[in-house]
């Protein structure tokens, strides 16, 4: 019912709604057995009560690919997690790395796509950073990344739809700029021209407080292991290939600001057009607004 708007996004009939669990068999093989191509995108950033990160990102992965390889379906892109690595830290970054290795065992021609933190409209990213209720961190926001524009991980996957040589490939998306939180954070706070203040929580504390806290609350909140993450930076692996192989240039974070962040301004400044360049230089000492009511 959440996603009921993109019924509309194609002609009559051309999208399908097909309702699935992913320990039910059944509904997996029903969702793709008639299917040219598949796309998994399931993933959870922290684990709930009914699913933990490795059912989600292992044992649901291997039912997928399960059911693709029965019913010999022609191409299978695995959307997986930048960091996938089998020693990382983060249980999150482990379970993807594994689910990349099983479906590679069950279908040896699965892509493999491992996007960048990405930004967008309903990202997790640039709006998590303008909103009231961020207000804590652990690592003063100095994780490292590059993030990557959602329209330009689209173009990719769309890409692969109709290139057979992307099949058995493994793809790393990332934006052209690397970028810390702060820095992201400070793009944000200039874009919506209010500062968010940050309150820094040690590792030490916060991770059990998350620990609680992702048991307690029936919301999402946070977790241990996305504590965990803020300590780690973005690996590429230099071995995969990227959006120049795909013939795409991807834009930049800084380029996009205005565009997602417009709707978090005040009403006094809500139609002034996005900082220039210089302006952004100088930080912008003044703000004119004019009324021509």
């Amino acid at each position: 019912m959440a996603k009921r708007h993109l019924k509309v996004s194609g002609d009559l009939g051309r999208v399908v709604f097909l309702e699935y669990d992913l320990r039910n068999i059944a509904s997996i093989e029903e969702s793709v057995r008639h299917s040219d191509i598949v796309y998994n995108l399931v993933g959870r950033d922290y684990p709930t009560k009914n699913f933990d990160l490795e059912d989600v990102h292992v044992e649901g992965a291997r039912r997928i690919a399960d059911a693709v390889a029965k019913y010999d379906v022609d191409r299978f892109v695995h959307v997986s997690s930048h960091s996938a690595l089998p020693n990382s830290p983060s249980l999150f970054y482990r379970t993807k790395a594994e689910g990349e290795r099983i479906v590679r065992e069950i279908f040896p021609e699965t892509t493999i796509v491992r996007p960048a933190p990405m930004f967008g409209f309903e990202d997790r990213l640039l709006h998590t950073l303008a909103g009231v209720s961020n207000v804590i961190t652990s690592n003063n926001m100095a994780e490292r990344f590059w993030p990557v524009h959602c329209i330009d991980v689209a173009a990719a996957l769309e890409h692969m739809l109709e290139d057979d040589s992307t099949a058995a490939e493994t793809y790393e998306l990332y934006g052209p700029k690397n970028y810390s939180m702060a820095e992201v954070s400070e793009l944000v706070g200039r874009e919506i021209m209010h500062n968010r203040r940050h309150v820094n929580i040690p590792k030490r504390i916060m991770a059990p407080i998350a620990s609680v806290m992702n048991k307690a609350l029936w919301w999402a909140a946070t977790s241990r292991d996305q504590v965990e993450r803020e300590f780690l930076d973005q690996v590429i692996d230099p071995k995969a290939k990227t959006f120049k192989d795909l013939g795409i240039e991807p834009g930049d974070l800084s380029k996009f600001t205005f565009k997602y962040l417009q709707g978090y301004r005040s009403s006094a400044y809500y139609d002034l057009p996005p900082m220039t360049e210089r302006e952004k230089r100088e930080e912008k000492k003044y703000l004119h607004v004019i009324d021509d009511q």
